[in-house]
């Protein structure tokens, strides 16, 4: 779901949505869960981590995480993603280590980080928003959440294997003109090598794979901006608005217009004011 957020111009971005199936993908920013309700698995490497509302979870930057629903009903939570800027004495541990579990359930969330996640939403509306505000906020979602963990050494979970390759490949170009024929190129692998890593991992082919990411940064912009549709959708990588067209439809049953506006009334009525 959120592959790439370091391509925003913001240093922050809050926002609460509908938790849904997301492939694996990775990103440079600080990933945030705080679930309001319902339930969502979290999947790091071979993990997949149970949470249910009042627990949260932190994604350290560049590590490959999926997402998955079971339940049926709402299943919402906030997200949150932040520079690594932002996370200023932090920087050295982001950098170098990783959770082994990264989901503080209900019970042991301190009361500063659900406060801080609330400011932050409140905060998200404001002119003129101060950076050393949401730095601050920031700092207290870490210090509060890192006694929490057990950490390891973040070199023991990334890797230089082929599915590790491929994610962070992906994450890399997704807005590029990319195909199986290049990617096997770039990575020194067989087309043959790739395909089965997309069918046998992923359970999806190449293309499949590609447009989920592209549609993934696709409505995050529609949530979170108010950037045209057709630049968002040239911004995302899709070679026409056609082919974009079809792809959006098929996979949210109506169109980018309606999913935003859809956004907009469901969502930012239950922002805090």
């Amino acid at each position: 779901m959120f592959p790439v957020y370091e391509e925003k111009k913001k240093n922050l971005h809050v926002h609460l949505r509908t938790s849904a199936h997301a492939s694996p993908h990775l990103h440079n920013s600080i990933e945030f869960i705080y679930i309001t309700e319902g339930t969502l698995e979290l999947g790091m490497g071979q993990e997949l981590f149970h949470m249910e509302e009042g627990d949260f979870a932190v994604i350290f930057p560049d590590m490959i995480h999926h997402y998955q629903v079971f339940s049926p009903g709402e299943n919402k939570a906030v997200y949150l993603w932040a520079k690594p800027a932002l996370a200023a004495q932090f920087a050295d541990i982001l950098q170098s280590s990783c959770p082994e579990d990264p989901v503080i359930k209900k019970e042991q969330v301190h009361r500063d980080i659900v406060n801080a996640v609330q400011c932050l939403r409140a905060n998200r509306k404001e002119e003129g928003k101060n950076l050393v505000v949401e730095q601050a906020y920031v700092q207290i979602l870490l210090a509060r959440s890192i006694s929490c963990f057990h950490m390891m050494e973040k070199s023991s979970v990334e890797s230089n294997d082929i599915i590790y390759q491929t994610v962070s490949y992906i994450a890399r170009h997704f807005r590029e003109e990319v195909s199986l024929d290049r990617m096997a190129r770039d990575l020194g692998v067989s087309k043959f090598t790739l395909s089965r890593v997309f069918s046998g991992t992923f359970h999806r082919n190449f293309n499949q794979f590609l447009n989920e990411q592209r549609l993934n940064y696709v409505t995050v912009h529609l949530e979170c901006t108010d950037e045209s549709i057709t630049d968002i959708c040239m911004n995302a990588g899709f070679e026409s608005q056609r082919t974009f067209n079809r792809v959006f439809r098929e996979r949210y049953r109506m169109t980018p217009r309606e999913y935003r506006t859809l956004y907009k009334e469901k969502y930012l009525r239950e922002e805090p004011t």
